[in-house]
């Protein structure tokens, strides 16, 4: 009876001990999972946002159409180029190679495949995915885990051992080993956040900015594709002409070696028509070596691989714009253009941006729950649960929160200063696209002009030549100046169509009316 009873009482102390370590155990843990689960406001912070919003952008396009000297005479004529810059110049390998590109195809490529486009796709999905997680501070996070402990205790270096519970009974030296078992479910939730709404708000602006940076792309795409087009097109009518020259180079050459063996021209005028037979063979040798570099270009722009040949099916000659007015192209540029709409959406993710960090001085409720089950294993154990709420209200951190809103308002001054800088721009772009759209216009009515009446006065001088009247100076010269006007009337209708590509990335509507502006043959 007395060994009984001993035996009943030993246990009682182990149980005894087993129960407050367990309780001591499972209340350390629940703390702890209250105050590390994730999703509890513990004073949440404005994410931040760069001081400028034109980092993503990594290249550009433009038209230029600048007066230059002429190489042959003293007049000046407007070279017309376009200038593509980073993500602009490269594309990703696309599908097969056309044997002859159109200009629709090339366009269509561009989007597609030119990297700039691809960039601002990529650059989309970054600004999806961060409003993601900006998301995901106001939905509910539910998270589960399951732990099993084996466990022994000595609790005299606790100071809990040898102590008497009540008479008769005290606390072993030694407890365990004893085996605790829990499976639990925990959910947090934001009930009252506005610093994690404005952020949320924030990055929901600076996905729709992104959206119309990458139209914006599309939109400088067609320009740089378009004018590489317009480019290799010109270059190809130059090769041309210069190859008919050449040919009307051989013909005088010949022409006066065989009056020198007949003893009629001297010897210098042979040596002229050949230096100027030369003279035009290597510009054809010039030429030839432009085109493959612009066609080089025009295929890093559109998935084109450079290792396969390709011609141009279309050609586009000169045509009248169509009649816009002024005003009106200012307006539609307004309405339209994708980057001042870019612009003002960053300008929104910024105030939202100042209203978050000015929210961190505001109170933020959270609730905290957990249910699952506990004992020593899994075939004894109960269901337990806890519910709490959760209210912080700063006091004083250290200046942060002044300093977070300090930083947001230099964010957003450095935004309307970028949306009142592109306001300007576009402003800009439209009156030099009117510009230039004039002088080429103009320009190419006197290259006409000029091609008819230097090829009036090369009739007229070989006729003269041929009689003898003349030796082949008068005729050199009239042939160069030919070959000049001829240039110069290429060089027109080329800044003639790229001021009209100029004049619709200008109004923001390049992909949509760019048959409306430029004729194809």
């Amino acid at each position: 009876m007395k060994m009984t009873l001993s035996t009943s009482l030993t246990r009682l102390k182990a149980s005894a001990a087993i129960v407050l370590i367990s309780a001591f155990s499972f209340a350390g843990e629940t703390l702890a999972q209250i105050n590390t689960t994730p999703g509890q406001p513990q004073g949440s912070q404005a994410n931040p946002l760069p001081l400028s919003g034109r980092t993503g952008q990594t290249g550009g396009v433009k038209a230029t159409q600048l007066p230059v000297p002429g190489t042959t005479t003293s007049v000046d004529t407007i070279n017309p180029t376009v200038q593509v810059q980073g993500n602009y110049t490269g594309s990703v390998p696309g599908s097969a190679s056309p044997a002859s590109l159109s200009l629709r195809d090339a366009i269509q490529r561009g989007i597609q495949y030119n990297l700039g486009t691809v960039s601002q796709t990529q650059a989309i999905q970054l600004a999806r995915g961060q409003r993601r997680v900006a998301l995901s501070s106001l939905l509910p996070n539910l998270n589960g885990y399951s732990s099993g402990t084996v466990q022994q205790i000595n609790l005299i270096g606790l100071g809990l051992g040898s102590g008497a519970l009540f008479p008769g009974v005290s606390i072993p030296s030694v407890v365990g080993p004893f085996n605790f078992f829990d499976l639990r479910a925990t959910l947090s939730q934001a009930l009252i956040d506005r610093t994690a709404l404005n952020n949320y708000r924030s990055s929901t602006e600076t996905v729709r900015a992104n959206q119309m940076w990458a139209e914006d792309a599309r939109d400088l795409v067609v320009l740089a594709v378009g004018g590489s087009y317009l480019q290799v097109i010109a270059a190809q009518a130059k090769l041309n002409s210069a190859r008919a020259q050449l040919e009307t180079a051989d013909a005088l050459y010949q022409q006066t070696l065989e009056q020198r063996r007949a003893g009629v021209l001297a010897q210098t005028d042979v040596n002229r028509s050949q230096i100027q037979a030369l003279t035009e063979r290597q510009r054809v040798l010039t030429l030839e070596n432009d085109l493959a570099k612009q066609k080089i270009s025009l295929a890093r722009m559109t998935g084109l691989p450079l290792s396969v040949p390709f011609d141009l099916s279309d050609d586009v000659p000169f045509s009248p714009e169509p009649p816009v007015p002024l005003q009106s192209a200012l307006n539609l540029a307004y309405e339209q253009r994708a980057d001042l709409r870019a612009s003002e959406a960053q300008l929104r993710a910024a105030e939202r941006y100042l209203a978050a960090a000015r929210s961190e001085r505001v109170p933020s409720l959270s609730l905290k729950a957990d249910y699952g089950v506990t004992g020593i294993n899994p075939g004894q154990s109960h269901g337990t649960f806890a519910v709490s709420a959760r209210l912080d209200f700063p006091i004083w951190r250290g200046g942060r929160i002044e300093g977070d809103i300090e930083q947001a308002e230099a964010v957003l001054d450095q935004r309307k200063a970028e949306h009142d800088d592109i306001v300007g721009q576009i402003e800009s772009d439209v009156r030099n696209a009117y510009l230039d759209l004039q002088a080429s216009r103009e320009q190419v009515e006197v290259a006409r002009t000029n091609i008819r009446v230097t090829e009036e006065n090369l009739s007229l001088t070989r006729q003269r030549f041929d009689a003898g009247v003349s030796d082949n100076v008068e005729v050199v010269q009239s042939q160069e100046q030919v070959a000049t006007a001829q240039w110069d009337y290429i060089n027109s209708v080329f800044a003639h169509n790229l001021s009209k590509l100029a004049l619709l990335r200008a109004t923001g509507s390049s992909p949509d009316r760019i048959a409306q502006f430029l004729t194809v043959h």
